[in-house]
């Protein structure tokens, strides 16, 4: 069990990183904290093998904080038919 600390994305809408609370996002990439923005602290949790997530499977999350020392969940993609919706070049 770890317990991680969890932090959104101030660039982009459900981008979340995961990160083992002790080490804090001082042990961040530069390259990472580029693309992903200023972390903003969301919560803290334990973590454990059986956690259930909603978007992706604990052992996933805890492998990629062991080797990495962060994981990076990514924003789902869009729905094709959501792109028809709206075009910005469509006249009134």
């Amino acid at each position: 069990m770890k317990v991680c600390s969890i932090y959104k994305s101030p660039k982009r809408d459900e981008m979340y990183l995961y990160i083992e609370k002790l080490k804090g996002v001082a042990s961040l990439p530069d390259a990472l904290i580029e693309v992903f923005g200023k972390p903003i602290h969301v919560m803290d949790m334990p973590l454990k093998p059986d956690s259930k997530l909603s978007r992706v499977e604990a052992p996933k999350v805890l492998a990629d904080i062991e080797e990495k020392g962060y994981y990076l969940q990514m924003p789902p993609p869009k729905e094709d038919y959501l792109l028809d919706l709206y075009d910005p070049n469509q006249a009134d």
